[in-house]
């Protein structure tokens, strides 16, 4: 059978020895050590290819604001104003060309894969929803999108809020969030946020547990109530920066208590990282929970962008290679073992979280792949390996050459 492409001598994740990976209409059709197959072909050198990146948690409708909130502590509470008052004056158009500058920004970094949080309430309305929307039509050709609306602000304190919530859902939605610790009644939000899931048949996503205080956490009634509900699999949290607070023996205990339920996790590195310990003078927190010590329990657990260039987290450039690096650097991870780890907390196992189907490199699988200018998974995460290419159905969607090195031609051969 003719093929396409053929990504010659490409490196896979946890396989030994380089092979080659035929590609015919889309879809991978061939996986070999040498295919005899004539086809249009990239040399790969036993480059590293994965199926991308999948960023689990991002906020496309709040990116990108520079120069529109003015803070000067850092906090939490001081970032969640900020941003409250800017986007009274969101536009839709606004909100779209934010978004795509940044999904572009992510794109060209190998995701290809996402899951963003928007913000619906009385003050922004369905703008976020309807503007997210519409940049997940325009770029479908290079990414998946997920659309998660949620309430930053409150669900039970903010009349008007959930009639949204259901509106969003009912037009599209593809998930429902929460944000306990912004509610006046944060066990009240988790359960209405539960029964309009049920209602919608859809997952659910929180903004959970951010602050330092192990002393008490909302997790434990969100595991409850996914257990009632039977939402096992069906429910993630974000940030959880509480856990990093805790000592192994009880990190442990929240660790059988998660993956008995079925509830995954997600810390946000640059964002844990700027926003917990604010405004102490010395010795202050990293704020970002361990979750390879989760995942090495059974909890499924991801690394993820969060905000770019907002209150929240002014900086960034969407590399997801970015954050597990961060994370391996602040969680002190530097065995090939370890760092193989980080790889699949921003690969495959957001891919589970986000119960992706297709996520693999195999023969039938969609060639939805990314080639990094590494030799392997760890090599990746030390380096910052730079993405070299990209495809979906088989189609380049972006494209960097490796850099080379321009050395000087010495004289005795210019006089030749």
């Amino acid at each position: 059978m003719p093929l396409d492409l053929i990504l010659r001598q490409a490196t896979l994740a946890g396989q030994p020895g380089p092979v080659d990976i035929g590609i015919r209409s889309g879809l991978i059709t061939a996986i070999a050590p040498l295919l005899p197959a004539q086809a249009r072909e990239i040399a790969l050198d036993g480059r590293l290819v994965t199926p991308g990146f999948v960023d689990s948690h991002i906020h496309l409708d709040k990116a990108c604001l520079g120069g529109r909130c003015v803070c000067h502590t850092g906090t939490l509470t001081e970032a969640i104003a900020a941003v409250a008052a800017a986007k009274r004056d969101f536009t839709e158009d606004d909100i779209y060309r934010r978004g795509a500058r940044t999904l572009e920004k992510a794109i060209l970094q190998g995701t290809n894969r996402m899951r963003t949080h928007v913000e619906v309430d009385p003050r922004i309305g369905l703008k976020g929803f309807r503007a997210v929307n519409a940049l997940r039509q325009a770029y479908r050709w290079a990414i998946d999108l997920q659309i998660c609306v949620f309430p930053q602000e409150g669900l039970l304190n903010d009349p008007g809020t959930e009639d949204l919530l259901i509106e969003a859902c009912a037009g599209g939605a593809d998930l429902i969030g929460g944000c306990p610790y912004a509610d006046s009644d944060p066990a009240g939000q988790i359960a209405r946020i539960f029964d309009i899931a049920r209602r919608f048949d859809i997952d659910i996503d929180f903004h959970l547990d951010f602050d330092l205080d192990p002393s008490w956490m909302h997790l434990d009634e969100v595991c409850r109530q996914t257990e009632r509900h039977g939402w096992g699999g069906r429910v993630a949290a974000g940030h959880v920066t509480k856990l990093s607070e805790l000592p192994p023996e009880e990190l442990a205990a929240v660790a059988a208590r998660l993956a008995n339920a079925g509830v995954a996790l997600t810390a946000l590195p640059a964002t844990d990282l700027f926003l917990m310990g604010a405004g102490r003078s010395h010795s202050v927190p990293r704020g970002v929970a361990p979750l390879h010590r989760l995942a090495e329990a059974g909890v499924t657990c991801s690394l993820a962008t969060n905000n770019v260039l907002n209150p929240f987290t002014p900086f960034g450039d969407c590399s997801l290679l970015r954050m597990a690096n961060l994370y391996a650097n602040v969680l002190q991870i530097g065995s090939p073992a370890g760092l193989t780890a980080c790889f699949d907390m921003v690969t495959r196992a957001p891919a589970r979280l986000m119960r992706l189907d297709g996520y693999d490199i195999a023969i039938g699988a969609p060639a939805h792949l990314v080639a990094l200018d590494a030799a392997d998974p760890a090599e990746a995460v030390a380096t910052l390996a730079a993405p070299l290419f990209g495809l979906r159905h088989g189609e380049m969607t972006f494209s960097r050459p490796a850099a080379q090195l321009l050395r000087p031609v010495p004289q005795a051969a210019r006089a030749v």
